[in-house]
């Protein structure tokens, strides 16, 4: 049997491997199977030179990987077999220590974290018109991103190439700052200042650095399911709180009797009802989250693009010294590949939490970083967010009009005033999850409410989650008719 597997020809043509790695995999294969006992010399190098036809070089090259690896040890008596640490004592058998039955070769089990993770929402294909949270990037000003991108590499020295400062390059942590003092009311400095891999990665920074595994940590229901999916992973007990006009809902009895570690809030547009949290509710938040040791995410979504009335500023800034963790992303203002996000750290944290974050970062993405900082700095950004708060506007409108002229059931619809989608809420009767199913099948990549819940089986979280910002105008009317059609079938 030996003879048969080591002995017949090797593959010689167009696309197979080289000699020596064929002949490499044979000699391993043999003695992980038992077929070339533990201690068993090799054959003669020679000889194996003769009947493959191949160079001795070939045969030798092999020898030596096979020692290399650990399969072969070499001695003056020649080449042998290495006893492996995984044979039985006194067993020539490998293959007795690797059973080949299905139920034998099951992998460790999983963590008890991992098991709770569900998918929250089936993404489809993010490229079909009617993605939530898709930015215009066909009006993505590529040329202008090229350019930040070629000044910040000839300005950048070769050090630039090595491991920067775990807290993000300071030319953005400087520009990020001056942008959330401006734009936004956040009261913060560079140095309070944390570049992330996108907003999720400044989420999971958060469970890390502020909560122990087993504490409480709250989230709006129905909320961004990446929230629950951080507090997962952190071994946190998550528990959804409703969400009405006026943002999340907090049972005054809870700060009294399971206050949480930490409370996931969207206040300047939830996510996915497009709902502002009201000035009393931020104040309450903040006073209570004082009382309790709590800590306030905030997750300052599609803040950027507000299409009525002045921007809603961050509850971050409300107050001096507030207990927020204020969390933001470059996603829907660039785009979503660029992976770049930041955490704003309130100054009596920043200093105590340097140690842990020079552990957990490693400061890399530089040129991005440094590209993104010379777009902002040359006021690149600040024109493409006004060009794009003028699109989505339109898009928004246009889609309106849409659900008016095709949607012929009773329906709210929801938020508006902000970001790149709106919700349309739905009677019970027309099934979310179906009705999205089905518009995928079709073309559209429509959400369903309920997927954004964990409590996805009350009245108030069905309906839709339609985007606006990755589709144009001319195609809401064809679009929404095709949805219409699709209700009517639901209905039946």
């Amino acid at each position: 049997m030996t003879d048969s597997l080591l002995f017949s020809s090797l593959a010689d043509g167009p696309g197979a491997p080289s000699l020596q790695q064929q002949l490499l995999e044979r000699f391993k294969q043999a003695i992980l199977d038992g077929r070339l006992a533990a201690g068993g010399r090799l054959p003669s190098s020679r000889a194996l030179c003769e009947e493959l036809q191949v160079s001795r070089n070939t045969v030798l090259a092999v020898y030596e990987q096979l020692v290399a690896e650990g399969y072969a040890l070499a001695d003056r008596q020649g080449t042998r077999v290495a006893p492996l640490s995984l044979l039985p004592r006194g067993s020539d058998k490998l293959a007795r220590t690797l059973p080949k039955t299905s139920a034998m070769r099951a992998t460790p089990g999983q963590s008890r974290r991992m098991q709770t993770m569900a998918l929250t929402r089936d993404a489809g294909d993010r490229s079909l018109p009617l993605t939530p949270g898709m930015p215009a990037l066909s009006r993505f000003p590529l040329n202008a991103w090229l350019r930040a991108q070629e000044r910040a590499l000839r300005r950048a020295p070769p050090l630039v190439l090595g491991y920067g400062e775990p807290l993000g390059e300071p030319a953005l942590r400087s520009a990020i700052a001056q942008y959330l003092r401006v734009a936004r009311g956040v009261r913060c400095e560079a140095s309070q200042v944390v570049v992330t891999e996108g907003a999720q990665g400044a989420l999971s920074l958060c469970v890390r650095l502020f909560s122990n595994p087993g504490d409480t940590a709250w989230m709006e229901d129905p909320g961004y399911g990446g929230v629950r999916t951080a507090f997962h992973a952190g071994d946190l007990k998550t528990v959804g709180m409703a969400v009405d006009g006026e943002g999340i809902v907090i049972p005054e009895r809870l700060w009294r009797t399971r206050p949480a570690r930490l409370v996931h809030v969207t206040p300047s547009h939830q996510y996915p009802t497009g709902a502002v949290l009201s000035l009393a509710r931020r104040l309450s938040l903040i006073e209570q989250a004082h009382r309790a040791g709590s800590w306030i995410i905030e997750d300052d979504y599609d803040s950027e693009f507000r299409h009525r009335g002045h921007p809603v500023p961050a509850m971050q800034g409300l107050l001096p010294e507030a207990p927020v963790l204020y969390v933001g992303t470059f996603s829907k203002t660039m785009f979503p590949a660029l992976r770049i996000g930041f955490l704003v750290l309130p100054e009596s944290a920043g200093e105590g939490a340097y140690p842990a974050l020079a552990e957990l970062l490693r400061g890399g993405h530089r040129l991005e970083q440094l590209a993104l900082a010379e777009f902002i700095a040359s006021g690149q950004f600040s024109r493409h967010l006004g060009r794009m708060r003028r699109l989505y506007r339109e898009r928004q409108k246009a889609l309106r009009e849409a659900l008016d002229a095709h949607l012929e059931m009773e329906h709210e619809v929801l938020g508006g005033d902000s970001g790149l989608h709106l919700t349309v809420r739905l009677p019970e009767a027309y099934g979310d999850i179906a009705i999205s199913a089905a518009a995928r099948a079709v073309g559209m990549n429509i959400g369903a409410l309920s997927s954004f819940s964990a409590s996805g089986a009350q009245a108030s979280s069905n309906g839709l989650v339609i985007g606006y910002g990755n589709t144009s105008e001319d195609q809401f009317l064809p679009l929404i008719q095709r949805l219409g059609g699709i209700l009517r079938k639901a209905a039946r």
